[in-house]
């Protein structure tokens, strides 16, 4: 069981732990946004031509296509 502290003691390591961080520059955030919205994107295309293509070939299958 975690030890008690009290609140000034508990801030004083939240300050000690954070200041051990590696923060990335404005350019590595950039570039991980974009790269993320990017491949966002490509799934989003890859999702919708493959419900299309299920689609289109379940009513095919069921003959309900035209």
């Amino acid at each position: 069981m975690a030890s008690k502290s009290n609140p000034f003691a508990f801030l004083q390591q939240v300050r000690s732990e954070t200041s051990k961080v590696t923060w990335p520059s404005r350019r590595e955030t950039m570039i991980s946004t974009v790269m993320v919205l990017v491949m966002v994107v490509f799934a989003a295309l890859f999702f919708f031509a493959a419900d299309q293509l299920i689609g289109w070939a379940l009513s095919f299958v069921l003959n309900t296509g035209n």
